[in-house]
């Protein structure tokens, strides 16, 4: 055989995965349709939220064995790929007095605010109810840590071969072929970790009746500058009647200071072949409308805005389970950043003949 695992997908999944199962020596192909960090999917930008508020102890018990994989990625990859801001959770269907209980059943600092004391905390802001601040939140850097994640794999001895696009995926007696344009890969295992393109690749390997329905939708995310430019704000979650979030932009906004803030749900299903990167006006009117009456802070006019992907599943949970050799790879439905190196960790796991995780196993 080529190689023990090819991992299909160099995005934060299969970077993380390839690092994961190099480290632990196996032999490792890491095959990236276009180019490593390209911006076609969910994995590109500086700037996701990084958080361990979740209104469900699984979760958030997962953020903190994912705390551990983030220590030592940077350690290793000698990468600062986390910033610490502190993050906010409000909103009614937030639920910020049940959810600051939950943190602090399960050891996770957290501090309920009247909303006057936050708006006194959190100038050019504005809140209506309650607020959870969340002081170990923040935000990630994904472009630097799917380059560590490669990095690292490389290092150990992994193979990684970009602007090569999987067209099939195999099962055999004895392991998996994986086709390409121009060749074959003969592997133990195969990692499909491909993201919105997932859906696509599926059924050539023939799980599909097997996986819960994934789809995905095109999200529209905007930047709004500082009416402040030394203001250093928290990240944020607000849910009632809609769901968005804000974080500093990073680089994905310009050089000027700035946030980003995006809704969460209302995305437009597409697909990943066939998204046409449009802008819908209508979620800009919402994230306008709603930063112009919650973040007087900000300018309410976008300096920048973009669009990405979301690979959703009907209960958003992720998908990380296997069939024979073949090992499905999906934290889905647009919270699955904060978790990468601990799905690589997860997935060489698979590879290595554990059983899935409960929440993320195949649902007849």
């Amino acid at each position: 055989m080529d190689c023990d695992a090819v991992v299909v997908g160099a995005g934060l999944t299969g970077s993380s995965a390839a690092w994961q199962l190099a480290a632990r020596g196996l032999k490792v192909t890491l095959v990236e349709a276009r180019g490593i960090g390209h911006d076609k999917g969910s994995s590109h930008g500086t700037s996701r939220i990084y958080r361990r508020a979740y209104a469900d102890p699984d979760y958030i018990e997962l953020t903190g064995q994912a705390e551990e994989l983030w220590d030592e990625l940077e350690d290793r990859s000698g990468q600062l790929l986390r910033t610490r801001t502190g993050g906010l959770d409000h909103g009614a269907e937030r639920d910020p007095e049940t959810l600051t209980a939950l943190m602090k059943q399960q050891g996770v600092a957290a501090e309920l605010l009247r909303p006057e004391d936050a708006q006194e905390r959190f100038p050019g802001m504005v809140f209506t109810g309650p607020v959870m601040f969340h002081p170990d939140a923040g935000h990630l850097d994904a472009d630097r840590t799917v380059r560590a994640g490669v990095d690292l794999a490389a290092s150990l001895g992994a193979v990684v071969l970009e602007h090569t696009p999987v067209i099939r995926v195999e099962q055999t007696p004895y392991g998996v072929l994986v086709h390409t344009e121009d060749r074959s890969f003969s592997a133990r295992h195969v990692v499909v970790a491909a993201g919105p393109w997932l859906p696509e690749l599926l059924p050539s390997v023939g799980i599909s009746p097997r996986m819960p329905r994934t789809w995905a939708t095109q999200q529209q995310v905007f930047h709004f500058r500082h009416r402040d430019p030394l203001a250093a704000w928290p990240v944020m979650v607000y849910k009632e009647g809609i769901q968005l979030f804000g974080l500093p932009s990073g680089a994905d906004g310009g050089p000027a200071p700035v946030m980003k803030v995006a809704q969460h749900d209302g995305g437009t299903p597409t697909t990943a072949s066939g998204r046409d990167g449009r802008i819908n006006p209508a979620s800009r009117d919402i994230v306008t409308s709603w930063v112009s009456r919650q973040l007087p802070g900000l300018d309410p006019e976008p300096v920048a805005e973009g669009s990405c992907l979301y690979t959703m599943t009907a209960d958003e949970d992720f998908v990380i389970d296997r069939l024979g050799f073949v090992i499905v790879a999906s934290p889905c439905s647009g919270h699955g950043a904060k978790f990468a190196p601990l799905i690589g960790s997860l997935v060489a796991d698979l590879v290595q003949g554990a059983t899935a995780h409960p929440r993320f196993a195949f649902r007849d």
